[in-house]
């Protein structure tokens, strides 16, 4: 299914997924490398080691969950915008889902998105929590979304409602 349509399948999510014991104890990296390509600016960029060292420079990352504390370095220095941070403590009903971001306008805090899965399709709403941005950043914004619990592990972008 990968490499016909770019979209993951089950399998390929269930080997990166963190367990929902480790979901339930705070924010979390997952990797959602697929690709064997030379790239381990993750792993460099991890002051925890959570990211497995890799044998080769054309690996796929491996998070150890545990080791993960959810800071989201490896999400800004991904170049291909692969690695999302996930907090399913957030509240009782939603999940923070804190993705990169490299489009312009740039979506504002409190702002209403539609919250779309890896394939485009919309799967409810989403609201703007927070934006990071600058220099520091590479030029890649970390988008924070709060999303329904269930769509957690689904939502992997947004489309903002109206350009302003």
């Amino acid at each position: 299914m990968l490499a016909q349509n770019g979209i993951p399948t089950a399998e390929d999510l269930a080997r990166v997924r963190p367990t929902a014991a480790r979901l339930a104890q705070g924010p979390v990296a997952v990797t959602e490398c697929f690709q064997n390509i030379p790239c381990d600016p993750c792993y460099h960029s991890c002051k925890r080691q959570a990211i497995k060292p890799f044998a080769d420079i054309n690996d796929r990352p491996q998070v150890d969950h545990d080791q993960c504390n959810g800071c989201g370095m490896c999400l800004m220095r991904c170049p291909g915008l692969a690695i999302f941070v996930i907090d399913q403590t957030y509240s009782e009903t939603e999940a923070l889902v804190k993705l990169p971001y490299e489009f312009l306008p740039l979506p504002a805090a409190g702002e209403v998105v539609d919250a779309v899965n890896r394939a485009g399709k919309v799967m409810g709403e989403a609201r703007v929590e927070k934006v990071q941005s600058g220099a520091k950043l590479d030029g890649t914004s970390v988008v924070w979304l709060s999303v329904p619990k269930d769509l957690s592990m689904e939502v992997r972008h947004f489309k903002i409602r109206e350009v302003r």
